[in-house]
């Protein structure tokens, strides 16, 4: 398992163990992480997953294609860093990596 963290916008750390060839929004989903909805089930159809990709872990996590891209326009209040947690697959490289989520999802 792969251990992520995810930080609320109040300061709050929640971390979960994911499964390697999974996404971050299916582990995210599967242990109730407060502010990450996944309403289209993970097929990149809603921004109800977004995240902002710690500033350390930018790289790793790769940059958004152009269907993911395009769906970030519909997230609330995208920036930079912007990622949907159904795109971004969980790998062993990933283990510790941290997620901000955002105020609200659209």
């Amino acid at each position: 398992m792969v251990q992520i963290t995810f930080v609320a916008p109040d300061g709050t750390e929640t971390a979960v163990d994911a499964r390697p060839g999974r996404t971050v929004m299916d582990a995210a989903v599967r242990n109730d992480v407060p502010g990450i909805l996944g309403e289209c089930g993970g097929s990149c159809a809603c921004a109800t997953c977004h995240v902002y990709v710690d500033e350390a872990w930018r790289e790793a996590t790769g940059t958004p294609s152009a269907s993911e891209a395009g769906m970030l326009t519909y997230a609330v209040e995208p920036r930079a860093n912007s990622r949907l947690g159904c795109q971004i697959v969980v790998t062993p490289a990933l283990a510790g990596l941290v997620l901000h989520t955002p105020d609200a999802q659209q």
